[in-house]
């Protein structure tokens, strides 16, 4: 074997190493991201520069181990294997990195792979030409410190010092691509329609479609909504009934109501605001009859301000709104598969910059799960999101090789996520339960330097 050209082979191996962040993942989801390395001003010369921490804080989200000691031992071993270079294998240097990271900046970088990943839907996507977007809630446990528990407390049915702070979340999800177009949080004792109010003003444009479940549905929202140019698709709320009346049947199950404002201004809404809005306004019901096999016939009532039964058919909403469910599977990835339901942060700021990072996460395997189903002209809803993720974790290391064909790399990683398709289960009972028991371990009802261990492990009960 000649010497000469294995290190000459390896020197071209460690230049080329050398130019990327410490990061594997950089060879494979560059391409869809745009990075301003200097952030648009000088920078000190740090081991922590912001595109490397930047890559760093992404490669946790898709990391199984999301902690900053693993982040940084992965730093240290492109930095032994590439640059030959030590570092002290403590944190604080990259956890100061992170927070020097501008909130701006990185929600600049989400907003436009969004509008990348957007760009790259066909009208065959899009719902009668249109874009839909669906509008859904949840929560999020933060870290348990002074500064969470100040800004998001924990749940009042919880015991101080038992539980963990809670941040209310709303997202809006791109029904056409499945990326979470925007994301919103506040505090658990903010209510979900407040925060969908900033984020439909700020993110939506004229044209679009809400589609929303009932929580959402309140009259300030359709007309504003209506009044901005924007549609909206929402069950209709198990409260409303006295302030709809009948005007005009359209057919079978639909009809045209006259919503009128009722004298109880809804969240979000001071009295003199409220009583600016209109006193009524027509809006369109449908009630959708779900038929399963083997189970109960249901019913949904559904409102809308697309009132023209001619050119939108009654059966056009059922269908639509039973994609609704896909927005739920889009924010269980984004929190289960992915990890976002439980936040590292110690502070609300850092704690912001790691829901950036996870929507960023989030809409890069949306991104090339899009591009293979237009490559391969399969439906996007056939494609895994755990199993597109799976792929990018074991192909990265194969692209940070720089051995062979980037392109020729790319084609044959897209050809094995478009051949790992889901199977056709419609109408399938998905009920979120688990079979598998967890450990017996007791309940921590009590704050740590008072609970008093159980003896017999396997047989907790409450103390008395």
């Amino acid at each position: 074997m000649d010497c000469s050209c294995s290190r000459g082979r390896w020197a071209r191996e460690v230049r080329h190493f050398a130019s990327l962040p410490l990061c594997e993942l950089f060879c494979v989801l560059a391409p869809h991201l745009w990075l301003d390395a200097d952030l648009g001003r000088r920078v000190r010369r740090r081991l922590f520069t912001p595109a490397r921490t930047f890559w760093l804080f992404l490669s946790q989200a898709f990391a199984a181990d999301r902690s900053c000691r693993e982040a940084v031992r992965r730093a240290l071993a492109w930095l032994g294997a590439i640059e030959d270079r030590q570092a002290s294998p403590g944190t604080s240097g990259y956890c100061r990195a992170r927070a020097r990271l501008p909130q701006a900046w990185l929600s600049a970088i989400s907003q436009r792979l969004v509008e990348r990943v957007e760009q790259m839907a066909p009208g065959a996507w899009l719902w009668h030409g249109r874009r839909v977007i669906v509008a859904d809630g949840s929560t999020v446990h933060l870290a348990d410190t002074l500064q969470n528990q100040a800004l998001h407390p924990q749940s009042s049915q919880q015991a101080k010092g038992c539980g963990f702070p809670l941040m209310r979340i709303v997202g809006l999800f791109s029904l056409a691509t499945g990326v979470m177009a925007a994301l919103g949080r506040a505090s658990v004792h903010t209510h979900e329609r407040v925060i969908f109010a900033r984020l439909w003003r700020e993110h939506l444009l004229a044209g679009d479609v809400v589609l929303a479940d009932r929580g959402f549905c309140g009259f300030a929202e359709f007309f504003e909504l209506a009044k901005a140019g924007i549609d909206a698709v929402m069950r209709r709320h198990q409260r409303l009934g006295p302030g709809l009346k009948t005007l005009r049947r359209l057919g079978r199950g639909d009809r045209l109501l006259l919503w009128t404002r009722t004298s109880v201004p809804s969240a979000g809404y001071d009295r003199e605001t409220w009583n600016a809005l209109p006193t009524a306004m027509a809006v369109r019901e449908i009630t959708v009859r779900v038929v399963a096999r083997g189970f109960r016939t249901k019913s949904l009532v559904i409102l809308t301000t697309l009132l023209d039964a001619n050119a939108l058919a009654a059966k056009e909403f059922a269908d639509l709104y039973r994609r609704r469910w896909e927005a739920e599977l889009c924010l269980r990835h984004i929190k289960s598969t992915l990890g976002m339901g439980e936040l590292r942060a110690k502070t609300p700021a850092m704690a912001d910059r790691e829901l950036v990072v996870y929507q960023i996460a989030h809409n890069l395997v949306r991104a090339v799960m899009a591009e293979a189903a237009l490559r391969h002209e399969v439906a996007l809803e056939r494609l895994s999101f755990k199993g597109t993720l799976a792929t990018l974790r074991t192909w990265a290391p194969i692209f940070a090789l720089g051995r062979g064909n980037t392109r020729d790399l790319h084609r044959r990683m897209l050809e094995c996520i478009a051949g790992d398709r889901l199977p056709l289960r419609p109408g399938r009972s998905e009920p979120r339960a688990i079979k598998r028991r967890r450990n017996k371990y007791a309940l921590l009802n009590a704050p740590r330097h008072r609970f008093q261990e159980i003896p017999h492990r396997n047989r907790h009960t409450r103390a008395h």
